[in-house]
């Protein structure tokens, strides 16, 4: 069975394809431009395949309302109302065509999450060659079917959402015209607790919906996005800062310039060890052949004289003939005289 792939921007993504890191920029501009596009310079010299950003209004998320019900308790966030947060945190729409000017002539591939049916109209204007929904949006039914009219990849997080509602987005999405599409198993939590991962999710993600899948990682450091290569991720994606020093609404959860590299560096490295299922000598391993054990003369052994085990033993280097063969040749007479260190051969043994 051919594994499912997935092209955004002429990139094919798949397991049969070293992962797609996406270098996720959020709120952590910190409401400056200019640092927004020091973000994409920074993400652009890690080695990430993609950019991605996140575009919404304050308006379009909530209402600016101080009742309980939108109010954040606990986590990064906890007191902040949801107006409040999503006011410091939003990416303006007017900054998009910059952004998206600045990543491109970086050559990084760069896309957004639409939060509301504008904002995808938006995005789709600059040419966006993908889409991505938010876990906390997987329900929006509507938003779905809106951005899979648009005929381009979509990438859809599945935290918060059970097998009954990714099984709806998922045929939203192909009900409207999204033939490409990959699934991110994600923990909507931030940070997210790494024993809560439970990254042994994914290849059953991946095969219950016949999709491309991979993580949407919210935990600190590296570990469980290479953990989650080795599961069968075919797409990371990870929050990215300048430094957490700065702040942000997301800076704590956020990797540094140097971790996001890291991070490249060893999920591809994590995706080339996986290879195959192969229990042939490997290229690396032919010049260490030599250093297998092998049958060898131990004691000079005078023509006609019985081999025995002490004129004969598997020793170090692998010259001679392999070591399962010692029972039959022992108390056979040598052929000519063997002198010590001699790898035993089957034309020395009578």
């Amino acid at each position: 069975m051919t594994n499912p792939t997935v092209t955004i921007a002429g990139r094919a993504i798949g397991p049969d394809h070293p992962p797609y890191v996406i270098c996720e920029l959020s709120g952590n501009h910190n409401g400056s431009l200019d640092r927004m596009l020091a973000l994409v310079d920074a993400a652009a010299d890690t080695g990430c395949d993609a950019i991605k950003v996140q575009t919404y209004t304050p308006d379009t998320m909530t209402i600016d309302s101080d009742r309980d019900d939108f109010r954040i308790e606990g986590g990064p966030w906890g007191g902040r109302t949801l107006y409040d947060l999503y006011r410091e945190a939003h990416t303006p729409f007017e900054w998009h065509e910059a952004i998206f000017a600045r990543a491109r002539a970086r050559g990084v591939t760069i896309f957004s999450t639409p939060f509301d049916e504008s904002a995808a109209d938006l995005l789709d204007g600059l040419g966006a060659p993908a889409f991505k929904i938010a876990s906390f949006e997987a329900n929006d039914l509507a938003l779905i079917a809106h951005v899979a009219r648009k005929g381009k990849p979509m990438i859809v997080s599945t935290g918060l959402a059970d097998l009954g509602e990714i099984e709806r987005a998922v045929a939203t999405a192909r009900g409207n015209g999204c033939d490409e599409l990959i699934l991110l198993h994600c923990i909507s939590s931030y940070p997210a607790p790494t024993d809560q991962s439970n990254l042994r999710t994914l290849p059953h993600l991946a095969q219950a919906f016949g999709v491309v899948g991979g993580l949407s990682d919210h935990t600190h450091g590296t570990a469980t996005s290479v953990a989650a290569v080795a599961l069968g991720a075919a797409v990371i994606e990870k929050h990215f800062t300048l430094a957490r020093a700065d702040g942000g609404p997301d800076a704590a959860f956020s990797l540094e310039p140097d971790e996001f590299s890291r991070l490249c560096r060893d999920c591809r490295d994590g995706w080339a060890a996986l290879g195959e299922v192969s229990y042939r000598t490997k290229p690396a391993e032919e010049a260490n052949r030599v250093f297998r054990r092998s049958l060898y003369a131990v004691a000079d052994i005078a023509a006609g004289e019985p081999l025995t085990r002490a004129n004969v033993r598997s020793i170090r280097p692998g010259y001679g003939m392999a070591p399962p063969l010692l029972p039959e040749i022992l108390g056979r007479p040598a052929r000519v005289a063997i002198a010590r260190g001699t790898a035993l051969t089957h034309d020395l043994v009578g």
